[in-house]
Order: C-alpha cells, then sequence, then structure tokens
C-alpha cells in the first residue's frame, strides 16, 4: 500500500538515505527543507513523479498548513543535529526540535500518522553493566538530548505516533556527516593515521543509516501494531567503547593509532549501553554490521577529502 508522506529535513543525512527508499516502493514523498548545507543530495528523486520538494522553513506554520493537507504520514527529520550543533545556536536548537514538532502536533489531524526520531542519548549515564530500556529513566546531559526528550513527550503524548531513540548513527550519506562518532573516527584513521581519545571508556551504542531508514519503512509496514511507543533502534552487539570501536577500525586500517589522552574530557558526557529487543521482537532486525559500515566508509573516503560534510 501507498501513502502520502511529508517528510521535513528530508535532504539531511537521514532523509537523503530514507527519501529515495520511500519512493521505490511507491509513495508519494514532499519533502520540506530549508537547504542550509546548500547540499544536493535529492537531486536522483526529482525523476520521480511521486516526489516534491518546498524549500522553506520546517518551522513555519503557514507552509506546514499547507503540505499537511492529505498527507497519511509526518517524519519530522528537520532538526539541529548534535550537541555541539546545538550548544553553537541554542534557539534555533529549541525552535527547530521543539517548536516546529509542536507545531506539526497542533496542526495534524487524529487520524494523521507521525513517526519521529529522537535520540537513545537522552538516557545520559547508564548504570555500568544494565542495558537502558525504554522505560529507563531519561536523564539527558546535552541540549540537543533534552531537546529531542521534550520533542517525543509532545509525539507520544498526542498519540498515533512512534517515536525512534536512534544510537549513534554511522555509514555514508549523499548529504553526508563526517562529525559522527564512526565516520569521525574512520576517517581520522585513513587520513590522520592517528586519534587521540578524551574518556575512552565511555560506551554507547551504534546503527548503520541504511538500517535507521529501514526501521521507519518497518513502522510504516507495521504501524498499528507498534503505535504509541518509543523504541531503542541500535545494532545488539555493538554497545562499545571508544576504544572499543578503535580497536575495531584498526582491525581494518592497521596502521592506525590511537591513544587516551589522560587529561582532558569529552564534551558529551553520555555513558550507556542500550538493549534493542522491543524493536526487534517487532521483527525488526539490523542488516548492516559496525565493520560493513567502516568498509563502506573506507570506500567513500576515497571521494570526499575534505570536512565540509559535517554539521559544525
Amino acid at each position: 500500500m501507498s501513502y502520502n508522506i511529508l517528510v521535513t529535513g528530508g535532504a539531511g543525512y537521514l532523509g537523503s538515505v530514507l527519501v529515495p527508499e520511500l519512493l521505490r516502493l511507491g509513495h508519494k514523498v514532499t519533502v520540506l527543507d530549508n537547504f542550509m548545507y546548500g547540499q544536493n543530495s535529492l537531486l536522483e528523486c526529482c525523476v520521480y513523479e511521486n516526489f516534491d520538494v518546498v524549500k522553506e522553513d520546517a518551522r513555519d506554520e503557514e507552509t506546514l498548513k499547507t503540505l499537511l493537507k492529505n498527507v497519511d504520514y509526518i517524519i519530522p527529520l528537520a532538526a539541529l543535529v548534535g550537541a555541539p550543533l546545538c550548544n553553537r545556536d541554542k534557539i534555533g536548537a529549541k525552535t527547530t526540535i521543539v517548536n516546529a514538532v509542536a507545531s506539526l502536533v497542533k496542526l495534524t489531524s487524529k487520524e494523521q500518522r507521525i513517526i519521529i526520531p529522537t535520540t537513545n542519548s537522552g538516557y545520559g549515564v547508564g548504570q555500568k553493566g544494565i542495558c537502558c530500556t525504554e522505560t529507563t529513566p531519561l536523564k539527558p546531559i546535552s541540549l540537543y538530548g533534552k531537546a529531542k526528550v521534550e520533542a517525543e513527550k509532545i509525539v507520544l503524548d498526542r498519540g498515533n505516533s512512534i517515536s525512534f531513540r536512534l544510537a549513534t548513527v554511522f555509514g555514508m550519506s549523499p548529504r553526508m556527516r563526517i562529525d559522527l562518532l564512526v565516520n569521525d573516527f574512520t576517517y581520522r584513521a585513513i587520513n590522520d593515521r592517528f586519534v587521540v581519545i578524551f574518556e575512552g571508556h565511555f560506551k554507547r551504542n551504534y546503527i548503520h543509516i541504511r538500517d535507521v531508514a529501514r526501521a521507519f519503512i518497518h513502522a510504516i509496514d507495521n504501524f498499528d501494531k507498534m503505535k504509541n511507543e518509543p523504541y531503542n533502534v541500535g545494532l545488539s552487539d555493538a554497545n562499545l567503547s571508544k576504544l572499543d570501536l578503535c580497536a575495531k577500525i584498526k582491525d581494518l586500517i592497521p596502521d592506525f593509532v590511537y591513544l587516551e589522552s589522560p587529561i582532558g574530557e569529552d564534551p558529551d558526557k553520555r555513558d550507556y549501553i542500550v538493549s534493542n529487543e522491543k524493536i526487534e521482537k517487532t521483527g525488526f532486525s539490523p542488516m548492516y554490521s559496525l565493520d560493513m559500515g567502516i568498509r563502506e566508509l573506507i570506500k567513500g573516503y576515497r571521494i570526499i577529502t575534505n570536512s565540509k560534510y559535517s554539521n559544525v
């Protein structure tokens, strides 16, 4: 079955992978994006009759009112993503992540369905050896994490919605981001041959960007079974420390050297491990391992050789 889908921020890192997949499945997709990075990542989609794109701001309610007519699903990807960027533009972070979502909730009918990505950084600092589940109290540390937790509550309180608490995403995208941890460390391994790590024992979970896109498609296909709940989305075999991650990269790039600094600290303090059992019980399982993603990045970085592909 095909649906009319509105994707805000659809020209970003995730949208540039998800939107083509939705179109290939026969859905009608409208992207609302301000193209703040000057990206051309959706050019391949223009051949589809079922594709439309609007270059406006996702916070503009008049634009939203027009675009929400006859829409079945809304996927709000528009956001200032990541702790450093949000700290640089605190007002922009709040208005894009929280206010724009509140506007969507106000303007949509109860029949329209929302699937929103949030972040499992909302767990903050977990208990050693205990996996965070969807019932674990949320204790976000960064402005980004706090804003995403607030947006999730707005959407889930509305009903007829699903939230995905995404692990740290990795992998190549037409609108690439080099600043994400796996992408960043792999880039440094190839280009600098070394990295200095702060607080290397801090753990987090990881997920390939194409598996994130697959999770959204899975939610559309199983919406009634999954609705009104949050779901962790990550690789269950990839609850890794930064040192573990570097060791994985070194397996594939042998001359990579990594050192842990005895002084200094990571500005992103999150440290937790995550259970993804809840979404796995709905029939979803990732297809792309961390090793597959690193191999993909190695090939991609033979093409990309500068740092414009990041959020900061």
